[in-house]
């Protein structure tokens, strides 16, 4: 592909070779975290001659196409907000699957401060951050600005209520070249660091107990417990509590992209990908405790069973499902009416359904043929099944 250049600044990566296929993952729930441990999508890959790997193994790929998708051969799974601002913004990419975790985002304050609800944050002070880094998209800000905003609405109150606090930072590391050591699997990264007490991951919580400010955003699950946990913080508010599902923006659903080169020139590629991550999604469906105890090495929950009762009810199947889409059409709407995205698009057009009808039906076919052959004189397929007279 031509070198994108984004704000002045041309984006590298290595070059595209389409025998080989990369991936991304944000550390949340998606089947593509589980797979990283399980490695079931390479094994669909390498049926057909492509091999699988991780964006960081190779030292040509910074950290930066993990938010601007500066590769064709690549697929992220991640939060929502980086890929639908590369869809509005830089380029065109497909959606080919989602999953959705129903946390909307909870209002923390000091422990001993007595701050029992939103109506007591009158004059107060809230703490938003501020990325300074113009090239990627300011996911952090985003889903603390939506939180902040629709917790006050939830209680009759309005931005200018509370003081809103805003706390730059470089957002500078993506390319540094200490960040930049090859690891073959996205799980290394946090082999490095602890990373469910580093405060690198949790900006505004020193913020909070200095005095700062009086109250920060933090989402609902992961980080809340862990923060919970060290006798300081208490959330006094909580979007997962209300029955009301277009409440749970939180940088979800998660969304499955790869670009459109990739769809158009090697479609086959993104087949043999999302059966891959169909059989994980229901082998996580089926086993969710174990899925808990793979996806607790990269998430934020406070351990194995939090995690597991955080995914409980979590659909691990990758889907495109009208809810789904429907959330996310919420969260792009408020990224265009905050600035955080400089064009429309619609989220329904952007989906591409038909790669996950393909592997859906390849997987039953499959899976079929290899039932008949144990049970059956000579293997058949679905199709020829399904032709057959019946009666």
């Amino acid at each position: 592909m031509d070198t994108i250049t984004i704000k002045g600044r041309a984006m590298r990566s290595v070059n595209v070779d389409w025998n080989e296929f990369y991936y991304t993952n944000c550390p949340l729930v998606s089947p593509s975290n589980v797979d990283q441990e399980i490695g079931w999508v390479r094994e669909e890959l390498k049926k057909i001659g492509v091999a699988y790997k991780f964006l960081r193994s190779t030292v040509e790929n910074d950290w930066y196409p993990h938010y601007v998708h500066n590769l064709d051969n690549l697929m992220r799974f991640g939060g929502c907000f980086p890929a639908i601002h590369v869809q509005a913004d830089i380029r065109r990419t497909r959606l080919i699957g989602t999953t959705h975790v129903y946390e909307g985002g909870c209002m923390l304050v000091r422990a001993r401060d007595p701050i029992y609800k939103m109506r007591d944050l009158r004059g107060k002070k809230i703490g938003l951050t501020k990325s300074l880094n113009a090239i990627k998209n300011d996911w952090w800000r985003v889903q603390e600005e939506q939180g902040i905003e629709l917790m006050l609405a939830l209680n009759d109150m309005k931005r200018d209520d509370v003081e809103v606090v805003e706390f730059p930072y470089p957002d500078d590391w993506y390319d540094k070249p200490e960040m930049l050591a090859p690891m073959e699997n996205p799980s290394e990264l946090w082999l490095k660091r602890d990373h469910k007490h580093d405060l690198a991951f949790r900006p505004l919580e020193l913020a909070l107990l200095e005095g700062k400010v009086d109250a920060i955003y933090t989402q609902t699950g992961p980080f809340q417990h862990i923060q919970e946990q060290t006798g300081k913080i208490k959330a006094i508010e909580n979007l997962a509590n209300y029955p009301d599902w277009t409440l749970q923006g939180a940088n979800v659903p998660a969304t499955c992209t790869v670009s459109d080169v990739a769809c158009e020139k090697h479609p086959e590629v993104i087949v043999a990908l999302l059966k891959g991550l169909i059989k994980v999604g229901h082998w996580s469906n089926r086993h969710k405790h174990a899925a808990a105890a793979i996806l607790d090495k990269q998430t934020y929950y406070l351990d194995v069973e939090d995690t597991y009762r955080n995914i409980l009810n979590v659909d691990m199947v990758p889907s495109l499902s009208p809810y789904n889409l429907e959330a996310l059409q919420i969260n792009k709407d408020f990224m265009l009416s905050h600035g955080y995205i400089e064009n429309d698009f619609d989220i329904y057009e952007w989906a591409a359904p038909e790669f996950l009808e393909k592997a859906a039906a390849e997987l039953l076919d499959e899976e079929w043929t290899k039932r008949s052959k144990a049970r059956l004189p000579e293997a058949t397929s679905l199709d020829k099944a399904m032709s057959a007279r019946l009666g």
